[in-house]
């Protein structure tokens, strides 16, 4: 597993139920712009605030939308170690390629909470585990000690490494592991301390632009990776001023692909707010990013 993985947003009808046909759209997109696998159901796709039934319909959608040669990871955590455990056999069933997961959002976890936690999800199936290292929301994985016991737990095949120390991503970055860098920002920098290839919100909406990053990094074209990177930049720094999950359905559904809104607790942008972040993206000059979708 590697290169570059949306992390999808789901879609969802104004019953606020998973809505199929535009999030086979929106893989169709992602994939037409060269994007090696899709990963459902994270913090990015609702996933954690899904009903288990619509989880399972993302997940199955997303397999049988993925052209062969792609992967599909599904993220499987939830509120009850349960239905995480009946998740991820549900993804090894219908054919997903590796499952992943935040630690249990109960706080507070030690870190031998965590590891038995990922230990028995990584026993649960065969299939691979890409295990998820957010320091901002398990604090107990506060070392690269801890990260490494828990890279070395048998069937995790790499991590989700969600944090600017990019010289702790290097020194777990050993051959053999898939480790994905999780701050959009700093892609670039991440690939070059040895990450295998990145996973993130904004791939959603400009999937070409990290696809043409990667593929400059991993021709050794550092200048191209960079100013590539810089360009992304710019869009991040202008959508990260407004709430960051509506922000980016209200773009998509301004590109045609409407998505409907968050679940609750989360809320809509307002007139307001898209107002602004119109006018934002305007004086931001990024036509050469998003082209005609906005």
């Amino acid at each position: 597993m590697r290169g570059i993985l949306p992390a999808t947003v789901t879609p969802f009808d104004d019953a606020g139920r998973f809505a199929r046909r535009p999030f086979e759209r929106l893989l169709d997109r992602v994939y037409e712009a060269g994007v090696h696998g899709v990963y459902v159901c994270g913090t990015t796709g609702e996933g954690p605030l899904m009903a288990r039934t619509d989880r399972e319909a993302v997940a199955e959608a997303a397999v049988a939308s993925t052209p062969r040669g792609k992967h599909v990871i599904v993220h499987v955590g939830a509120a009850s170690t349960e239905d995480t455990l009946h998740l991820a056999r549900h993804a090894a069933r219908i054919g997903a390629h590796a499952i992943s997961s935040l630690p249990p959002f109960a706080a507070p976890l030690a870190f031998p909470d965590v590891l038995r936690y990922y230990e028995t999800l990584a026993g649960s199936t065969e299939l691979p585990l890409v295990a998820y290292f957010f320091p901002q929301m398990a604090p107990a994985m506060d070392s690269l000690e801890r990260l490494e016991i828990l890279c070395n737990v048998p069937n995790v095949a790499g991590v989700k490494y969600t944090d600017f120390d990019l010289y702790r991503l290097s020194c777990i970055a050993t051959p053999g592991r898939a480790i994905f860098n999780g701050r959009d920002e700093v892609l670039a920098a991440g690939l070059l301390m040895g990450a295998t290839g990145g996973i993130g919100s904004f791939y959603n909406l400009v999937p070409g632009a990290f696809v043409r990053l990667f593929e400059a990094t991993e021709a050794g074209r550092w200048d191209e990776a960079r100013a590539a990177q810089l360009a992304i930049n710019r869009l991040i720094r202008v959508v990260l001023e407004f709430p960051l999950f509506p922000a980016i359905k209200t773009m998509l559904g301004w590109s045609g692909l409407a998505c409907g809104a968050c679940l609750p607790p989360r809320v809509p942008l307002s007139p307001a707010q898209e107002t602004a972040l119109k006018a934002a993206l305007d004086a931001a000059a990024l036509d050469d990013l998003l082209g005609n979708r906005r």
